[in-house]
């Protein structure tokens, strides 16, 4: 009998389970199961006997599991990271085609296929920085922004919160302004005024954008999408398609990269889902830190 350890976010996404149904499906499935609360003193302190983490919470909740095991030193013990999705946009399980309901999620675990996940590595603003899902500046940072001002207006479901927010983000590329921005992937330039920037693991952020469709988290390689002041009304129609549900498909201007620089001319950025507001521009740079994490995967999963 595998041990595992249950991080549960219990107030992520629509709340669909609690403590006690969580331990109960997992345990059914033949694990010995821990439970421990992120919201409580102590979540981290791992025991050495256990075989795998599980994350019960969205993408902010794998973030600072993440943060927790990288802080932790190379020689001791690492852990395979198994998810059950439950918070709002779920970009990183998606990226790792994990869904369907729990209980099958859970049968998976069995065959614990590993799936190596990078990391991309900031520097330039003081302090160790890192994003799993993307980093970048324009558009985005200024939705965060928005969004923290309507907590009462964003809806109560996780369908609701979502096509607010891509309402919201319509609104703000019908008026956003330009900016210059300086970008240097693996030593090629690719400067220019745009509305959005975002260096990228994965293949969405937020409220499930697919801004890079081909993005792979353990290729080895970091996705760097750029959207100019010509494309406009081409992420104007894309935006809208996402509020109507359609499923055309759309690609922007996407560069390969293992290092990138970056210096923009505006003061707001966002590391995955963190906005940052800074005292004035900045350059950073980027670096790709290969497989950091393994998640457990079903065997079909990026394959």
């Amino acid at each position: 009998m595998k041990n595992t350890n249950l991080l549960h976010n219990p107030t992520a996404g629509d709340n669909d389970f609690s403590e006690t149904e969580l331990v109960k499906l997992i345990e059914a499935e033949g694990f010995k199961c821990d439970y421990s609360s992120v919201k409580e003193e102590g979540w981290d302190d791992f025991k050495t006997e256990t075989d795998f983490l599980i994350i019960a919470g969205g993408d902010g909740t794998v973030r600072r599991v993440a943060k927790a095991l990288m802080e932790r030193k190379r020689l001791d013990k690492q852990y395979p990271i198994a998810l059950l999705p439950h918070g709002t946009a779920n970009n990183i399980a998606t990226a790792l085609q994990i869904t369907g309901e729990a209980k099958e999620i859970a049968k998976t675990w069995h065959n614990e296929h590993l799936q190596p996940f990078d990391i991309g590595k900031i520097y330039g603003l003081g302090e160790d920085r890192f994003f799993l899902e993307g980093f970048g500046y324009g558009v985005f940072p200024r939705l965060m922004k928005v969004m923290s001002k309507m907590e009462d207006e964003i809806g109560d479901t996780v369908e609701q919160k979502l096509k607010t927010a891509l309402a919201v983000l319509y609104d703000i590329v019908l008026n956003y302004e330009a900016k210059e921005c300086r970008i240097v992937a693996d030593g090629v330039e690719h400067s220019g005024r745009y509305l959005m920037v975002e260096v990228m693991n994965i293949r969405s952020i937020g409220p499930n954008l697919f801004l890079a469709p081909d993005a792979d988290p353990g290729d080895g390689e970091l996705e760097i999408v750029m959207i100019p002041e010509t494309q406009r009304e081409k992420f104007e129609a894309f935006v809208l398609s996402q509020i109507n549900g359609e499923d055309e498909k759309y690609s922007f201007n996407t560069i390969k990269a293992k290092s990138v620089e970056l210096s923009w001319e505006g003061k707001d950025l966002h590391i995955d889902d963190e906005r940052i507001k800074l005292e004035e521009p900045v350059g950073v740079t980027i670096e790709l830190q290969p497989k950091m994490l393994n998640f457990i995967i079903t065997n079909a999963s990026l394959r």
